[in-house]
């Protein structure tokens, strides 16, 4: 149980740092390396300021935000209670990461959202 609860204790401590310390507030956080690069945003662009708003109860500004992080989290959850439940009982973890379909269309999913989210019709999906 100790990974489980690591993880746990770890991302509690992400969410409370990024809910007292605003990252819509500049000087705070460094500025996406892709986006200064190229001026396009990639997957994570918003990231911070999604959950800086889901901590404070703005889902629908969350939701503008980074749509795709917003999904993400309950799938994150998921397996992170799956992965809990499977450590309180003993059981062994997989030691795969999962299977490659998923791991392929997980990526396609990433991909995608980072190509519409640059394109004029996708624009309401960057931040």
């Amino acid at each position: 149980m100790a990974r489980p609860m690591g993880v746990l204790v770890a991302a509690t401590a992400v969410v409370s740092y990024l809910a007292v310390v605003d990252p819509n507030e500049s000087g705070h956080y460094p500025t996406c390396p892709f986006l200064a690069l190229t001026g396009y945003q990639c997957p994570g662009c918003g990231s911070l300021r999604t959950i800086h708003a889901l901590a404070h109860g703005n889902l629908g500004e969350a939701f503008g935000l980074n749509i795709f992080a917003v999904a993400m989290i309950p799938v994150l959850a998921f397996f992170w209670i799956r992965w809990t439940i499977a450590s309180a009982r003993g059981r062994p973890v997989r030691t795969t990461l999962a299977d490659p379909r998923l791991l392929w269309g997980f990526l396609a999913l990433v991909l995608l959202f980072w190509l519409v989210r640059n394109l004029p019709f996708g624009s309401f999906l960057a931040a």
